[in-house]
């Protein structure tokens, strides 16, 4: 069994209506996608589906922990990650992306795989800046070998002479 085929949601045989699933994430889910940047995590995810005639309307809640590298000294850091996101998903004749948020899918599929969906909701969860934070002393919890050479590096720096070339100019304006 393909592990991903735990996150498909059989929708041709359900009534018209709402419709709450359940789906837990967690490392072999982040296995699947060669290129994701979250490693680990346990995260839990309740969809609510609105099946009506020719759409499916899903609501997403997620909620868990994801574990990455730290942008400054590659060590994993855990974060804390909650979010909302919806999907609708038109039933037509072809696929089709209208919107980020609706899809259109043939009628003729039966299921639909949102295992795509929430690797794509998690990472945009994800903040842009992911370090670990300073400790009560304003100090980075980061690796402290790293950190130190990091700081020798930028003590062994020489500006590139054509920047301050250009510094000079935008300090003359």
């Amino acid at each position: 069994m393909n592990y991903l085929e735990q996150y498909i949601i059989p929708f041709s045989g359900l009534r018209l209506g709402v419709h709450p699933f359940e789906f837990k994430v967690d490392d072999r889910f982040f296995d699947q996608f060669e290129y994701s940047e979250i490693k680990s995590g346990s995260v839990d995810v309740h969809v609510v589906m609105d099946r009506e005639d020719r759409m499916l309307v899903l609501d997403f809640h997620i909620r868990g922990k994801i574990s990455l590298p730290c942008d400054r000294c590659l060590e994993p850091i855990s974060l804390e990650v909650e979010g909302k996101e919806k999907l609708v998903v038109k039933l037509g004749d072809h696929y089709e992306e209208e919107s980020e948020v609706v899809e259109i899918i043939p009628e003729t599929d039966k299921i639909l795989n949102i295992s795509s969906y929430i690797y794509e909701y998690l990472h945009l969860l994800l903040p842009a800046k992911r370090v670990h934070p300073n400790d009560e002393n304003g100090l980075s919890t980061c690796e402290p070998e790293v950190l130190k050479k990091l700081k020798e590096l930028d003590e062994q720096h020489v500006p590139d002479p054509r920047w301050e070339a250009l510094n000079k100019l935008k300090h003359n304006s």
